[in-house]
């Protein structure tokens, strides 16, 4: 299958992508801000640079892109139809360094929490986060 676009405005689509900063992030960190609670971001200390580090919960959270990180089931995690072979490999291997740097963590005593982008869609944003929030102070 032929792009739709050219490799130049492909090019520039994706730069525009951002990695850390991302809307879905800062929904979730003015949130858990706004309770009260106080955390680091995107501590390079830590495997996998997490998004969102509670050090007094001893609490992890990474907020995710349905389609960057393969969300199992997920509508938004679809396989591009055009280069499959650098999409497979890169999608797949983010999922794997995932659930490494999460094993990673868990073995270090964390609890690592994942939110998902389709997870903070308007219709289910306000329970997320709320969920996530009584997972963290419930945890220790």
């Amino acid at each position: 299958m032929v792009d739709k676009v050219s490799k130049e405005v492909r090019s520039y689509n994706m730069s525009r992508i951002r990695s850390k900063d991302t809307k879905p992030e800062i929904l979730v960190r003015s949130y858990l801000f706004s309770k009260g609670l106080r955390f680091r971001k995107n501590d390079k200390r830590y495997p996998g640079s997490p998004d969102i580090v509670l050090p007094k919960y001893k609490t992890i959270v990474f907020v995710h892109g349905c389609f960057w990180h393969l969300h199992d089931g997920c509508k938004y995690a679809r396989m591009p139809k055009s280069n499959v072979e650098f999409w497979e490999k890169k999608l797949y291997g983010n999922k794997e360094r995932d659930e490494r740097n999460q094993k990673e963590l868990e073995e270090m005593g964390w609890n690592v929490i994942t939110v998902w982008e389709c997870e903070l869609k308007k219709d289910k944003v306000e329970q997320t986060l709320d969920e996530l929030y009584a997972q963290i102070i419930s945890w220790q």
